[in-house]
């Protein structure tokens, strides 16, 4: 087999401590949001897997956390998020290039800063990674964290499609809290807080956090046979050999950082296409043909924790997804409805699926040929994924702190 080199400390990058403790905060606290509301956690929580556990779910105008989420008492929302939010297990490996499922955020050494961002979100300033690139968008979407317009500054600054003013006023707010205004000292000395300095924070705290590199497998790697039962063995030898996984969820942390359409059903409301209510992924970015209906692979470190999965949240555990992957048409053409896992809301969640051209146009990209697997290679491929899961990664290094300096309530499992 043609396994990946185990971890070593040059997986992920030398921590700054202060950087680490100073985006902790950050990353619990409403204070980024618009309405002050939403924290990045809110949506990546570590009870959670550092996702949220539904399909698609509510941001702005929710309270509480992923399955326990409602909307705040008067709210409505206009929309889901309209995609699956993604885990952040080993997010800040050295090796990481691609961001969100359609890639929109890149390392690119063309690009300014080095970093590839949408054309109407280009960066302010120099960021230090591309998980700190990443982390500058989720505060500019109207349904995620900004808010909807004549609600806050922010989200009126996002309406007109200035996100530099939205950027500015969030380091305003933060600058004028005297505790981040000492850490951000302590950091960078009596210079101005801006949002590339926030984000490299929170990216560095996600770097150390949530990294899950201890598995069985990665003992297994560094040379522990017993480290794994014979059952999962049998799976990796699966999943590295004739069932073909490793095309795709290649190298240490089973991604080959690539985009891939296999016919996932779409829910929710979409996030562009021919039809408001598509999601045509990777096409979005490059307007290539070959690139429609493509996302990109994800991870497969922790994935027992992360459910549901695809870029819509389509399919609530892992048995569900591989049996997608062994017939993808045929999965898509008959989806079950009731498989997604969705807050209650006077929604149409089922559009594009409903929309008989939309559905085989999806069909039709599908690139994934499919695998003929016996149900117990599928219980051993099962299995190896299992020992993907490092336990000790899923409280996290520092844990949930008590408090967030902005004295906002944060939303509690």
């Amino acid at each position: 087999m043609d396994l990946p080199a185990a971890a070593t400390h040059a997986t992920f990058p030398e921590p700054n401590l202060t950087q680490v403790l100073l985006g902790q905060k950050l990353f619990y606290d409403p204070v980024l949001s618009g309405n002050q509301t939403v924290a990045c956690a809110t949506c990546h929580h570590p009870s959670l897997g550092t996702s949220d556990g539904m399909s698609l779910s509510i941001g702005d105008g929710g309270i509480g956390l992923g399955p326990d989420r409602q909307l705040r008492a008067g709210e409505t929302v206009p929309a889901r998020i309209p995609r699956n939010a993604p885990a952040l297990w080993n997010l800040g490996a050295t090796d990481i290039t691609v961001m969100f499922h359609d890639g929109r955020v890149a390392t690119d050494p063309t690009a300014p800063f080095g970093f590839q961002m949408p054309p109407d979100r280009p960066l302010p300033g120099a960021v230090d990674s591309v998980l700190a690139a990443q982390a500058m968008l989720p505060v500019l979407s109207p349904e995620e964290m900004a808010g909807q317009p004549d609600e806050n500054p922010v989200a009126d600054a996002v309406h007109k499609n200035d996100p530099f003013t939205a950027w500015a006023l969030l380091a305003a707010r933060v600058e004028a809290i005297p505790e981040y205004r000492q850490r951000f000292g302590a950091l960078q000395g009596d210079r101005a807080v801006t949002m590339p300095d926030i984000a490299n924070a929170i990216a560095a705290f996600i770097a150390y956090e949530f990294r899950a590199v201890n598995s069985p497998f990665d003992r297994y790697l560094a040379g522990d046979d017993m480290a794994m039962s014979a059952e999962a063995q049998h799976g990796m030898a699966l999943f590295y050999g004739e069932a073909g996984c490793s095309g795709c969820h290649a190298g240490l942390l089973q991604t080959d950082q690539d985009f891939h359409a296999i016919a996932t059903p779409q829910i929710g409301p979409g996030k562009g296409g021919e039809v408001p209510y598509s999601d045509t992924g990777r096409h979005m970015v490059t307007g290539e043909l070959v690139d429609f209906y493509r996302f990109r692979t994800p991870s497969l470190r922790n994935i027992t924790q992360t459910a549901p999965y695809g870029h819509a949240g389509a399919f609530p555990d892992l048995q569900e997804m591989l049996l997608h992957h062994m017939g993808p048409v045929d999965s898509l053409l008959t989806y079950d409805r009731t498989q997604a896992i969705l807050h209650p809301l006077p929604l149409n969640d089922f559009a594009a699926l409903d929309d008989e051209v939309e559905l085989l146009d999806i069909a039709a990209a599908n690139e994934l040929s499919g695998i003929d697997l016996e149900e117990a290679e599928m219980r051993a491929i099962l299995a190896f994924l299992s020992a993907l899961t490092d336990e000790a990664s899923l409280k996290g290094r520092l844990g949930v702190p008590d408090s967030v300096p902005s004295g906002l309530p944060m939303d509690q499992p």
